[in-house]
């Protein structure tokens, strides 16, 4: 186990590095540079004296590999360069954003694991029945429907007819105001929740049939024991590997940003950050959001692999031999 969990940890660093590389790299494709997002079309109109010393300033003046070894050392230092929008540090401008993504993703993969998981588990079950039927007819409708849809209608449906959607815009943090933090996250929390939803449903319908058909799911119940201990016991601690996986793929997708349902709630996550610099060509913004955000999902899947561990042993073992 210890030799596995080391070969995962020490595989999150190349490749953590090779993102940093495709970054940056691509990050310099984009027409202009910092100077030009920070001055617009006044640039232009700068001396060539002026230019020189903008340049020296932000590092131009070096050539690009030099350059992206100061930007990686800033980067293990926690510096990930200036907004020029902002005039932050982009790590502070990143960090004062994350709360909000991170909670909106809890929330939302929560949302999805109470629905999903037990119409899933009743549908592979009950199998080729009413209720397989209505999941199936479920997980057609959350994977058909677009999150920016959904959100439209439950704005919609809220504020036309009910009229009890909380004004957006004026965002409150949970340690503030926890009631109306709760009641401005839950809406966008369904949005994205819904259509995760219907993902874990059919995985977990998938993989808890294929579980009821092994032997050890007939030994079991030639023991005698209740079909809900099979259940719970044998066949869904076993169905889980796959769950966990695209819960992992999620979680790390939500907390890169939701950049639709965070732009139509109004809310001042990572995902609005990140079209908002990207809009006003904060070069140092988007580069340092697009690294935080592969680190999220490097991490995630990192904490994925520990997970497979503690379900089933044997993935380590596999490994090893």
């Amino acid at each position: 186990m210890i030799r596995y969990l080391t070969q995962r940890i020490v595989a999150f660093i190349p490749t953590l590095l090779g993102v940093s590389i495709l970054i940056f790299s691509t990050i310099r494709l984009v027409p202009g540079d910092a100077i030009v997002a920070m001055l617009g079309t006044e640039a232009g109109m700068l001396t060539d004296t002026q230019r020189q010393s903008l340049e020296v300033y932000f590092g131009l003046d070096k050539p690009p590999l030099e350059q992206y070894f100061i930007w990686l050392g800033g980067v293990l230092r926690g510096d990930l360069g200036l907004s020029v929008r902002h005039g932050q540090p982009v790590i502070d401008v990143i960090l004062a954003r994350f709360p909000v993504t991170l909670q909106l993703a809890i929330m939302a993969v929560s949302i999805a694991l109470m629905i999903g998981l037990p119409i899933g588990v009743l549908a592979a079950v009950k199998h080729n029945s009413m209720i397989d039927l209505f999941g199936r007819l479920f997980a057609l409708l959350g994977l058909g429907m677009p999150s920016f849809l959904v959100g439209t209608l439950i704005i919609y449906v809220l504020s036309v007819y009910f009229k009890i959607l909380p004004n957006s815009g004026d965002y409150v943090s949970l340690i503030e105001d926890p009631s109306r933090n709760i009641s401005q996250m839950i809406f966008p929390a369904i949005t994205l929740g819904f259509a995760f939803s219907a993902s874990v449903m059919r995985t977990t319908r998938s993989a808890v049939l294929e579980v009821l058909t092994q032997d050890y799911i007939r030994t079991a119940r030639s023991k005698g024991l209740s079909e809900a201990i099979v259940i719970q016991r044998h066949a869904l601690r076993n169905a889980l590997i796959p769950v966990v996986t695209i819960v992992g793929v999620e979680i790390g997708y939500l907390l890169g940003g939701t950049v639709i349902t965070e732009e139509i709630f109004a809310l001042p996550g990572v995902g609005r950050l990140l079209f908002n610099a990207i809009s006003q060509r904060d070069y140092a913004l988007v580069q340092g959001i697009a690294l935080f955000i592969a680190f999220n999902f490097v991490l995630i899947n990192l904490i994925a692999d520990f997970i497979y561990i503690a379900i089933d042993p044997r993935i380590s073992y596999a490994q090893e031999t």
